[in-house]
């Protein structure tokens, strides 16, 4: 008489049990119905992000006032500086020429440390927020 191995038997209950989930186990496809819209809307932030309108950064401003005078001080700065990108935003009644996309406040005074050389009356800020970041000192 032979003696069984609960090894053995563990082993074939095992791959009984595999063999039964194996045959079990369905395939299935998963679709996704989105509105058209979103690819529109991804592409609009994307924008808005870029030209510094919806991040939490830090901006310099050299200049606010009437457009020709924001023009000048532009073209004045890029003369003397490309280290940092510049632009003209417009805010009723006022163009503003901004400096940078600091993520820091510490990266935009270390910037502003260099600028206020030729722009003394440079000061940093957040886009959005409606007090110069020096009032929160």
């Amino acid at each position: 008489m032979t003696k069984n191995n609960p090894f053995k038997n563990l082993f074939l209950c095992f791959l009984v049990v595999f063999s039964i989930l194996e045959v079990a186990a369905q395939q299935g496809t998963v679709s996704i119905k989105q509105d058209g819209k979103i690819p529109k809307l991804l592409e609009l932030k994307k924008e808005m992000e870029k030209d510094n309108k919806l991040t939490d950064a830090f901006t310099i401003q050299l200049y606010y006032g009437n457009l020709s005078k924001a023009n000048s001080v532009l073209s004045n700065y890029r003369s003397k500086h490309v280290k940092w990108p510049a632009s003209i935003e417009y805010e009723t009644p006022n163009y503003k020429v901004w400096v940078g996309n600091f993520n820091s406040r510490l990266e935009a005074d270390r910037a502003l440390m260099e600028i206020h050389k030729n722009f003394p009356t440079a000061f940093v800020l957040r886009p959005g927020k409606n007090k110069r970041e020096d009032d929160d000192k």
